[in-house]
């Protein structure tokens, strides 16, 4: 068994913007903050676009997915998703979630429809073997942090600095090619392998 899931990598470029994002973000909220408080940063390197988390999976499922993958999105064209906000899950105001991605201008249009197109294809070609389909909508993003102590304070401290309500231009992750990442943890936190990748090459 292996525990996987199948995400888009970025570019060295875009991992070194987040980083500086992750930093200003640091900048912001820690002064504000009291001891009782527990930020996981996520590694800049381990960031990843995820498109489904498929938990723990046998070992002879890897080729079949990969070419249920293959049959299922092949053909899709490549589509951008811009970066341009900052947000936290559930909600900003006690966040446990910090992240970068579209704005809702962009999730109402085309392009975010061409993506939820991609995802639904995953989903069935995942469900065609037996993995659960995910019962919440798409939202496409990038995980910057998880608090696990003090989401009303980060929340607090988010609204002051006014960080949420200023857009952001980071560029955009190409979506041109889904990988299956293996995720072991260790002591130092979870190391990622890449075990294929099928690419859209749709035009």
């Amino acid at each position: 068994m292996i525990r996987a899931f199948l995400a888009v990598e970025l570019s060295q470029e875009l991992r070194a913007e987040l980083a500086t994002v992750q930093q200003e973000l640091k900048h912001r909220i820690e002064p504000e903050m009291k001891r009782d408080l527990r930020i996981s940063w996520a590694r800049p390197a381990s960031i990843h676009l995820t498109l489904k988390f498929l938990g723990d999976m046998d070992e002879q499922v890897i080729d079949p997915l990969r070419a249920a993958l293959e049959q299922a999105i092949g053909s899709q064209i490549v589509v951008n998703v811009p970066l341009e906000r900052l947000g936290g899950f559930p909600r900003p105001q006690s966040p446990r979630v910090l992240w970068v991605g579209p704005s809702e201008n962009w999730e109402k249009g085309a392009e975010a429809k061409r993506v939820a197109e991609i995802h639904d294809a995953i989903e069935q070609a995942c469900e065609g073997l037996r993995f659960l389909r995910e019962t919440k909508p798409f939202s496409p993003h990038l995980t910057l942090a998880r608090v696990k102590v003090g989401e009303r304070q980060v929340g607090d401290a988010l609204a002051k600095s006014g960080v949420l309500d200023r857009p952001l231009s980071l560029g955009s992750v190409a979506v041109e090619s889904v990988g299956l990442i293996k995720s072991e943890l260790k002591p130092t936190g979870s190391v990622y392998t890449k075990l294929w990748e099928v690419r859209l090459s749709g035009k």
